[in-house]
C-alpha cells in the first residue's frame, strides 16, 4: 500500500524521541531515554526509547517498534493513518498513489473529519449572524461570554428544527449516513432522520491537534422543562471518546507547555471564562469523571495540574475520588476547592482574575495533603484508634503507588515519602517507625505484584514461539550470509508460529529480491505492530548471544540438530498419545511402541557429536 521509499523518507524525518516526547515526558538514562509506560500501570519507569535504533520497548507489557508502532498505539489507529500522520507531521506529501486505498481505515476517518467540520461551521455561522439563533445569543451574552470567546472556542448553535443540518446536508450533497458515524444525526423506525442536537447551544469538541471531533450540547434554559438532559454529548464515535479528550486542550496546550500546569475544571463554560480572564492554560472534562487516559493525555505538557472544583460537597467528594489516580502518576497535582459554592465561571465574573489567581496561591493544596485531610475528616483522632489506623492505611496505601519523581533517586523518594508519614503519624498519633514499616510492605506487595506479571507474561511469550523458531530467526538477524544458508536450508513450512513465518518470509522475499534482510529493513518493510515488537526483542537477543561473530556453517549445523530434534519430540508426542487413548489391537501397539524407540535410536544418533 506504501511504497518503501516514502516509508524511509518518513522514518529518517520522524526522530522516534521527539515523538514520543510529544505524548509522555522523557528522562534520560544513560544513552537512551525512558518514560512511565502509558499502557499499564506503571509506577517505575519501563518505556524506553533507543535514539540509535530509534526504537521504543517496554519490557512489562511486552510492547515495542518503531515510530509507526508509536503512533498506531497511541492514537489506536490502523498503519495507513498512522503513515499520513506521520508524513504530515514530517511535511512529506504523499503522493495518490501512495494513499491508502479507498474505503482503508484511514481513508474513512479522514472522511469523519471532514463532515465533522463541516457540522461544527454550520452551526457556528448560525449562532453568530442567523435570526433563530437570537435566543442562544442573549443566554450566552447574559453568562458572560463574548463574541470573541464565541469565535474564539467555535460555539454554535443548532435551531429546533428537527431537519435543520439534514437540509443543508442534502443541499451540499452529504451523505446522512457520514453524520450519523459522527453521532449527529439519528434515526427512528419509519421517520426521517432528525438532529440529535436540536435546540441547544453547542460547544466544539477538538482534538489535541484542533480537529473537530465531537459536539457537547446546553440546553436553553426556557426549554429546559421539556428536555430529557441538560447537557448531552456526543456518543463514542470513531472520532470521540469522552474518556480520551478534555475541552479546550487544543487551544490551552501551548499555554500549558509554556507554565508547565494544566487547570482542570469541570464546566465549558468554566474554561471559556478562564482563558478571557487569561488563565488560557485552563481545559475541562467532558461530562464523565477525570480518568487515568485524561492523566496520561495531560502529562504530554504539564509537569503540574491543579484541579479546580466546585464549592459544593460534591466537589469536595470528587476530589477524593481521583487522589489515587494522581498520586499513581508521575505528576505534581494540587487541589482548589473554591468558597461559597461558586463554580469557576461565577468565581472570576464575581469577583475578577486577582482574586482568582490569588486563589490559585494561596488555596491550592498538595494531594497528598489533601488525601491526608479527606481521609482524617470526621474522624476522632484523640479517641477513635480504629479510624485513626484505617485513614493512615488509606493514606499509606496511596504513597505506595506513587511512581519516581523525574530526576529522583530511591534515597530522595524515601526522604520526601518520610516526611509526608512523620506528618501522618503527628495527626493519627500513630508512631512513625510502624508507618515507616507498614508503607514498605504495601510496596513490596505492589513489587511483587508487577514481578509476577512480568513473569507470566515472558513464560507466555516464551510458549507462542519455541526456542527452535527463535534461534533461527535471530541467525537470519545476524548476517546476511547467515540469511542465506537459513533460506537454503529450511523453508516457511518449517515454522509453526504464523508471526515468525511472516517474519521468515518476509527477509527471504527481501534477500531474493537483492535487499539485504538487515533488522533495519525489515522493521520498515513489517507493517504489524505484533511482529515488529517480536522482531525488537529477537534483534536483542541475537545482540547479546552475539550470533553475529559466529561460524555460520556451525550456526546452520546446530539449527539442524536442534530441528530434527524439535520434530522427533512433536513425532513421539503424537504417537504415545496414540498410545495414551487405548483401544488399539496388541499388535498395532506393538508396531507403535517400535516406532517410538526407532525415533529415539535416530534422534540420540543425529545428536552424536562429529568430527570436523
Amino acid at each position: 500500500m506504501y511504497s518503501p521509499e516514502i516509508k524511509e523518507r518518513i522514518r529518517q524525518a520522524v526522530d522516534i524521541v521527539d515523538l514520543v516526547e510529544r505524548y509522555l515526558p522523557l528522562r534520560r538514562q544513560g544513552r537512551g531515554f525512558v518514560a512511565l509506560c502509558p499502557w499499564h500501570d506503571d509506577h517505575r519507569p519501563s518505556l524506553q526509547v533507543n535514539p540509535e535504533r530509534q526504537v521504543f520497548r517496554c519490557f512489562v507489557c511486552d510492547i515495542g517498534g518503531d515510530i509507526f508502532s508509536f503512533i498506531m498505539k497511541m492514537e489506536g489507529v490502523e498503519f495507513p493513518e498512522a503513515v499520513e500522520m506521520l508524513a504530515e507531521m514530517a511535511g512529506i506529501p504523499l503522493p495518490r498513489t501512495d494513499r491508502g486505498a479507498k474505503g482503508s481505515s484511514g481513508e474513512q476517518k479522514q472522511d469523519l473529519f471532514r463532515i465533522m467540520a463541516w457540522a461544527e461551521e454550520q452551526y457556528h455561522r448560525c449562532l453568530l449572524d442567523m435570526p433563530e439563533a437570537e435566543t442562544a445569543r442573549k443566554y450566552l451574552l447574559g453568562r458572560g461570554l463574548s463574541r470573541e470567546s464565541v469565535v474564539r472556542f467555535r460555539l454554535g448553535y443548532s435551531p429546533p428544527q428537527p431537519d435543520w443540518l439534514l437540509r443543508r446536508a442534502r443541499h451540499e450533497g452529504i451523505d446522512p449516513t457520514g453524520l450519523a458515524k459522527v453521532g449527529i444525526l439519528l434515526q427512528s423506525t419509519g421517520r426521517d432522520w432528525f438532529d440529535r442536537f436540536r435546540g441547544r447551544v453547542l460547544f466544539a469538541i477538538h482534538d489535541p491537534q484542533g480537529r473537530s471531533v465531537g459536539l457537547g450540547g446546553r440546553v436553553l434554559p426556557d426549554a429546559a422543562a421539556t428536555s430529557p438532559a441538560k447537557y448531552i454529548n456526543s456518543p463514542d464515535t470513531p472520532l470521540f471518546n469522552k474518556s480520551r479528550l478534555l475541552y479546550g486542550l487544543d487551544l490551552a496546550r501551548e499555554a500549558i507547555r509554556k507554565t508547565g500546569t494544566a487547570l482542570i475544571m469541570e464546566g465549558y463554560t468554566d474554561v471559556i471564562a478562564a482563558h478571557r480572564f487569561g488563565f488560557t492554560n485552563a481545559v475541562a472534562v467532558l461530562g464523565t469523571a477525570l480518568g487515568d487516559s485524561h492523566l496520561r493525555l495531560l502529562q504530554r505538557y504539564a509537569d503540574r495540574v491543579v484541579l479546580v472544583l466546585d464549592g459544593d460537597a460534591a466537589g469536595q467528594r470528587r476530589a477524593a475520588q481521583v487522589l489515587e489516580l494522581f498520586v499513581a502518576r508521575q505528576i505534581d497535582m494540587r487541589v482548589l476547592t473554591l468558597p461559597d459554592n461558586l463554580d469557576p465561571c461565577d468565581f472570576l465574573i464575581q469577583r475578577g482574575a486577582a482574586a482568582f489567581a490569588a486563589a490559585l496561591e494561596r488555596d491550592a493544596t498538595d494531594a497528598l495533603d489533601h488525601a491526608v485531610a479527606e481521609a482524617t475528616r470526621g474522624v476522632e483522632l484523640e479517641r477513635d484508634v480504629a479510624g485513626a489506623t484505617r485513614a493512615a492505611e488509606n493514606v499509606l496505601a496511596v504513597i505506595a503507588k506513587a511512581p519516581l519523581r523525574a530526576g529522583e533517586t530511591s534515597v530522595q523518594q524515601q526522604a520526601r515519602e518520610w516526611k509526608i508519614v512523620a506528618r501522618l503519624a503527628a495527626m493519627t498519633r500513630i508512631h512513625e517507625d510502624l508507618l515507616r514499616r507498614r508503607l514498605a510492605e504495601l510496596r513490596a506487595a505492589n513489587e511483587r505484584r508487577t514481578a509476577r506479571s512480568l513473569a507470566t507474561k515472558a513464560a507466555e511469550k516464551e510458549a507462542a514461539i519455541d526456542a527452535w523458531e527463535r534461534t533461527c530467526l535471530e541467525v537470519v538477524l545476524s548476517s546476511p550470509q547467515a540469511a542465506q544458508r537459513v533460506f537454503e536450508t529450511f523453508t516457511a513450512a518449517d515454522f509453526r508460529s504464523a508471526a515468525s513465518r511472516a517474519i521468515f518470509e518476509t527477509a527471504r522475499d527481501l534477500q531474493f529480491s537483492g535487499i539485504p534482510p538487515t533488522w533495519e529493513k525489515l522493521l520498515l518493510a513489517i507493517d504489524d505492530p505484533e511482529r515488529k515488537n517480536l522482531l525488537i526483542d529477537l534483534d536483542e537477543e541475537a545482540r547479546r548471544k552475539l550470533i553475529a561473530g559466529q561460524n555460520v556453517e556451525d550456526l546452520i549445523r546446530d539449527l539442524l540438530k536442534s530441528f530434527h530434534e524439535r520434530e522427533a519430540f512433536r513425532r513421539r508426542g503424537d504417537l504415545q498419545g496414540v498410545l495414551r487413548q487405548g483401544g488399539l489391537q496388541p499388535d498395532k501397539e506393538l508396531e507403535l511402541l517400535m516406532r517410538i524407540v526407532e525415533q529415539e535410536r535416530n534422534r540420540q544418533k543425529f545428536a552424536e557429536p562429529t568430527d570436523g
